[in-house]
């Protein structure tokens, strides 16, 4: 992981240009919450990993969205209702360097 430093604020920030996928889930509660809706998210390099992430979450959680981290381009965001759906499309972007 490199660090670069925004240029307004001269804050180190990391940075992981790799990742271009996220997968975003519902996480179950080990203890009550002071928040009644809490998130996890992991980024991926490809859409097959994180089509395979989100197979795995929709195991345990049924609230499972995904889509491009920007600048990536074309942008795409696949909500809770459309993420079987994707799932089962085939791998256009999977160039992975």
């Amino acid at each position: 992981m490199k660090f670069t430093l925004l240029p307004h604020e001269n804050i180190p920030m990391a940075v992981k240009p790799q990742d271009i996928w996220y997968v975003s889930f519902e996480q179950k509660r080990m203890r009550p919450a002071r928040r009644a809706f809490s998130r996890g998210t992991e980024t991926f390099r490809s859409e097959l990993a994180a089509k395979e992430f989100a197979k795995q979450k929709l195991t345990e959680t049924k609230n499972v969205t995904a889509g491009t981290l920007n600048p990536h381009l074309p942008k795409r965001v696949i909500s809770s209702a459309q993420i079987i759906e994707w799932l089962e499309e085939p791998n256009y972007t999977d160039a992975v360097p």
